[in-house]
């Protein structure tokens, strides 16, 4: 998947368990799993602007981009 999340880095930075990010943020644990395991479609703004205060971050701290191998090969 090109859209990488760092929510881990990030958690392991403020020291701060999963529980206690998904109670800051008001989301289930189970979500916020899929969430940092990069298994979601979407996330929306007050999620990740949630996510980004209870962390203290920027956006750019949580999601990368990541190029996709199989679509450089496709251009050439």
């Amino acid at each position: 998947m090109p859209i990488a999340v760092d929510i881990d880095v990030m958690l392991a930075k403020r020291k701060m368990s999963v529980g206690e990010l998904a109670e800051r943020v008001g989301i289930t644990p189970a979500n916020l799993a899929v969430l940092k395991n990069g298994r979601a479609k979407a996330v929306r703004f007050t999620t990740l602007e949630a996510l980004c205060q209870a962390l203290d971050c920027t956006p750019g701290d949580l999601l990368r981009w990541e190029p996709d191998d199989d679509a450089d090969e496709s251009v050439n």
